[in-house]
Protein backbone atom coordinates (compact mmCIF):
# COMPACT_ATOMS: atom_id res chain seq x y z
CA UNK A 1 0.00 0.00 0.00
CA UNK A 2 1.45 3.19 -1.11
CA UNK A 3 1.54 6.20 1.25
CA UNK A 4 -0.52 7.97 -1.53
CA UNK A 5 -3.74 6.11 -0.93
CA UNK A 6 -3.74 6.05 2.87
CA UNK A 7 -3.29 9.64 2.63
CA UNK A 8 -6.40 9.30 0.09
CA UNK A 9 -8.77 7.08 2.87
CA UNK A 10 -7.70 9.02 5.49
CA UNK A 11 -9.28 12.20 3.37
CA UNK A 12 -12.40 10.04 2.39
CA UNK A 13 -12.72 9.05 6.33
CA UNK A 14 -12.83 13.04 7.60
CA UNK A 15 -15.44 13.60 5.03
CA UNK A 16 -17.53 10.94 5.97
CA UNK A 17 -17.34 11.49 9.25
CA UNK A 18 -17.72 15.34 8.85
CA UNK A 19 -21.43 14.46 6.82
CA UNK A 20 -22.46 12.54 9.70
CA UNK A 21 -21.73 15.28 12.22
CA UNK A 22 -23.63 17.95 9.64
CA UNK A 23 -26.37 15.31 9.44
CA UNK A 24 -26.31 14.84 13.81
CA UNK A 25 -26.48 18.81 13.98
CA UNK A 26 -29.42 19.17 11.37
CA UNK A 27 -31.39 16.61 13.19
CA UNK A 28 -30.79 18.42 16.37
CA UNK A 29 -32.01 21.55 14.68
CA UNK A 30 -35.08 20.05 13.27
CA UNK A 31 -35.95 18.79 17.02
CA UNK A 32 -35.72 22.03 18.68
CA UNK A 33 -38.62 23.41 19.42
CA UNK A 34 -37.82 27.03 17.42
CA UNK A 35 -34.04 29.00 16.42
CA UNK A 36 -31.84 27.99 19.58
CA UNK A 37 -27.95 28.67 19.98
CA UNK A 38 -25.32 26.41 19.15
CA UNK A 39 -24.84 25.72 23.00
CA UNK A 40 -27.98 23.94 22.88
CA UNK A 41 -27.39 21.89 20.10
CA UNK A 42 -23.82 21.11 22.18
CA UNK A 43 -25.94 20.16 25.00
CA UNK A 44 -28.61 18.00 22.69
CA UNK A 45 -25.80 15.59 21.38
CA UNK A 46 -24.53 15.18 24.67
CA UNK A 47 -21.74 17.34 24.94
CA UNK A 48 -19.71 15.21 23.10
CA UNK A 49 -18.48 18.17 20.34
CA UNK A 50 -16.59 20.53 21.22
CA UNK A 51 -18.58 24.40 21.32
CA UNK A 52 -16.08 25.41 18.12
CA UNK A 53 -16.82 22.19 16.72
CA UNK A 54 -20.63 22.53 16.65
CA UNK A 55 -20.24 26.84 15.48
CA UNK A 56 -17.80 25.21 12.59
CA UNK A 57 -20.59 22.62 11.74
CA UNK A 58 -23.50 25.46 11.82
CA UNK A 59 -21.02 27.60 9.66
CA UNK A 60 -20.65 25.20 7.12
CA UNK A 61 -24.72 23.99 6.97
CA UNK A 62 -25.27 27.62 6.66
CA UNK A 63 -23.09 27.82 3.44
CA UNK A 64 -25.34 25.02 2.22
CA UNK A 65 -28.27 26.42 2.66
CA UNK A 66 -29.57 23.85 5.24
CA UNK A 67 -29.98 26.37 8.11
CA UNK A 68 -29.95 30.01 8.84
CA UNK A 69 -29.09 31.98 11.47
CA UNK A 70 -30.16 35.35 13.16
CA UNK A 71 -28.14 37.67 15.70
CA UNK A 72 -29.35 37.02 19.20
CA UNK A 73 -27.91 39.71 21.32
CA UNK A 74 -23.74 38.63 21.45
CA UNK A 75 -24.82 35.33 19.54
CA UNK A 76 -26.70 33.17 17.16
CA UNK A 77 -30.11 31.54 17.18
CA UNK A 78 -30.08 28.94 14.34
CA UNK A 79 -32.34 27.13 12.96
CA UNK A 80 -33.04 24.39 10.12
CA UNK A 81 -34.17 25.14 6.38
CA UNK A 82 -33.40 21.51 5.34
CA UNK A 83 -34.12 18.22 6.95
CA UNK A 84 -31.59 15.18 6.50
CA UNK A 85 -33.04 14.64 3.24
CA UNK A 86 -33.01 18.30 2.09
CA UNK A 87 -29.47 18.34 3.31
CA UNK A 88 -28.65 15.31 0.95
CA UNK A 89 -29.85 16.90 -1.83
CA UNK A 90 -28.22 19.73 -1.51
CA UNK A 91 -24.51 17.95 -1.62
CA UNK A 92 -25.96 16.14 -4.48
CA UNK A 93 -26.73 19.43 -6.34
CA UNK A 94 -23.08 20.56 -5.47
CA UNK A 95 -21.41 17.57 -6.77
CA UNK A 96 -23.26 18.07 -9.97
CA UNK A 97 -23.06 21.77 -10.05
CA UNK A 98 -18.98 20.92 -9.67
CA UNK A 99 -18.85 18.81 -13.14
CA UNK A 100 -18.55 20.67 -16.55
CA UNK A 101 -20.27 17.53 -18.28
CA UNK A 102 -23.91 17.68 -16.02
CA UNK A 103 -25.82 15.53 -19.23
CA UNK A 104 -23.34 12.67 -18.42
CA UNK A 105 -22.98 12.42 -15.07
CA UNK A 106 -27.14 12.16 -14.88
CA UNK A 107 -27.02 9.80 -17.73
CA UNK A 108 -25.13 8.00 -15.74
CA UNK A 109 -26.08 8.39 -12.43
CA UNK A 110 -29.91 7.04 -13.97
CA UNK A 111 -28.13 4.07 -15.81
CA UNK A 112 -27.03 2.96 -12.57
CA UNK A 113 -30.67 3.68 -10.27
CA UNK A 114 -32.24 0.26 -9.68
CA UNK A 115 -36.03 -0.06 -11.13
CA UNK A 116 -37.68 0.46 -8.04
CA UNK A 117 -35.00 4.34 -8.09
CA UNK A 118 -36.00 4.68 -11.79
CA UNK A 119 -39.88 4.53 -11.07
CA UNK A 120 -39.88 6.78 -8.56
CA UNK A 121 -37.74 9.19 -10.09
CA UNK A 122 -39.79 9.02 -13.49
CA UNK A 123 -42.63 9.11 -10.91
CA UNK A 124 -41.63 12.57 -9.01
CA UNK A 125 -40.33 14.15 -12.29
CA UNK A 126 -44.11 13.57 -13.82
CA UNK A 127 -45.76 15.17 -10.72
CA UNK A 128 -42.91 17.97 -11.34
CA UNK A 129 -43.55 18.72 -14.17
CA UNK A 130 -47.67 18.46 -13.53
CA UNK A 131 -47.14 21.19 -10.84
CA UNK A 132 -45.39 23.35 -13.42
CA UNK A 133 -47.89 23.45 -15.30
CA UNK A 134 -50.65 24.11 -12.85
Amino acid sequence: MTGHSHDDAGRQSRRRGQGELETQVLASLCRAPGPVPASHVQEDLGGELAYTTVMTILTRLEAKGAVTRRRAGRSFQWTAVADEAGLAALRMRRLLDAESDREAVLASFVTALGPGDEQLLRHLLGRSAEDAEG
